[in-house]
Order: structure tokens, then C-alpha cells, then sequence
């Protein structure tokens, strides 16, 4: 059995570097979320909306982190389940725009899509590059890792919609990606709810109380 089935990853859990790169993601995110959300509104852009609530989401994600980092591995899955609960909500919010947009949307602006999404990319995948090494301590650390690695796709994708809105004159190519982006937060939320599940379930338990 791995040893980060159980409890034994704890000392990565409070590797002060690990808190650091913490509050590094969590400005990072909450700085480029007021950027995409000006960027959509000047675009006209629905994959960019979408982008900017996925770094709203990857704020709360981290600050959630940083509360419980340090903590027994049950309080960690805990917050995970609730994290996936949260990025599972999101997902649908997105498709709900995504329809909406469909039906009353009006073409973007490509050129601050591909801009925008560049910049975007840049910043994910430094985040990214920091997290790697932590993203298979336990439920909670891979549910951050699997939001930074949602927003370079999410960023790719953005930057591909904007050179199909380019090229193509229409709003569809912004709209497939947001559609995209939402099928992505789901499958992620899934599998976040299944890893945190399967860690509530096998984690030892002491008189009806979670060993610490």
C-alpha cells in the first residue's frame, strides 16, 4: 500500500516551503482573476469570464489550504470533499453561461483573448512548476494541483479561442472552449470527491474519533 494512503505524508503537509508556495499561488490567482475579469468584460469574452472565475475558485482553494495545512490527514480530506463540491457547482455555473452566451453572445475580441490567455499561461505555469513536487501527497494537495493544472489547459484553450474567433468571424470557438473548461472543473471535482472519500474511509479511527 502507498504510504500516502494514510497519514504518513504529514511532514510535507508542513513544509514551510509548501506554505509559501501556498500564499505565492493564492496572489497569483486572486491578481489574475481581477485582470481576466476586466479583460472578459472588454472582450466580450465568455471562455475568458470563465477563466477569470476559475482563479477566483483557485483563491478560495488555496486559502482552504493554507487553513488546514499542517492539520491529520481527515481534517485534509474533509476540506478537499468540500473544495470538490465547490469546483463540481462551478462546473455547472460555467455550462449555465456557456448555453446562455450560445443563445445572446456576440463575437469577441480575439486579439484580447490570445493576449490575455498568454499572460494567464505564463503565471499558471510558474505556480504549476512550484506545486509539482506536493501533488501526490494526499487528497487535498492533489486538488491543488489539479486546479493549476486546469488553468494552463483553461489557458491554452482560451488561446485557441481567440485565434478561432480570428479566423473565423464567430463566437463558437470562445464558446467550445468554455464549454470545455466546464467539463473540466467536473471531471476534476469527481475525481477530487473520490480521492477524499476513499481517505475518509480507510483513515484510523480511535473510540469514534479520527486519530490525529
Amino acid at each position: 500500500m502507498n504510504c500516502c494512503d494514510h497519514d504518513c505524508c504529514g511532514p510535507v503537509q508542513t513544509d514551510n516551503r509548501y506554505r509559501r508556495i501556498l500564499w505565492a499561488a493564492l496572489a497569483v490567482n486572486l491578481t489574475m482573476f481581477g485582470v481576466e475579469l476586466v479583460a472578459s468584460i472588454i472582450a466580450g469574452s465568455v471562455s475568458l469570464r470563465a477563466d477569470a472565475l476559475d482563479f477566483l475558485a483557485d483563491a478560495a482553494n488555496y486559502a482552504v489550504a493554507l487553513a488546514v495545512v499542517g492539520l491529520a490527514l481527515q481534517w485534509r480530506a474533509r476540506a478537499a470533499l468540500l473544495k470538490g463540491g465547490v469546483m463540481g457547482l462551478f462546473g455547472l455555473w460555467v455550462a449555465a453561461g456557456t448555453i446562455h452566451h450560445a443563445l445572446t453572445g456576440t463575437v469577441p475580441h480575439a486579439e484580447v483573448m490570445g493576449g490575455i490567455g498568454l499572460l494567464a499561461l505564463a503565471a499558471n505555469l510558474a505556480v504549476a512548476g512550484l506545486l509539482y513536487r506536493y501533488r501526490t501527497a494526499d487528497s487535498q494537495a492533489m486538488s491543488v494541483w489539479l486546479c493549476t493544472r486546469n488553468d494552463c489547459i483553461a489557458n491554452l484553450g482560451v488561446m485557441a479561442a481567440g485565434a478561432g474567433v480570428w479566423m473565423s468571424g464567430t463566437p463558437w470557438p470562445d464558446i467550445l472552449v468554455a464549454a470545455v473548461i466546464a467539463c473540466l472543473g467536473l471531471s476534476s471535482a469527481a475525481q477530487v470527491v473520490r480521492r477524499a472519500r476513499h481517505e475518509l474511509r480507510d483513515a484510523p479511527v480511535l473510540f469514534g474519533v479520527p486519530a490525529e
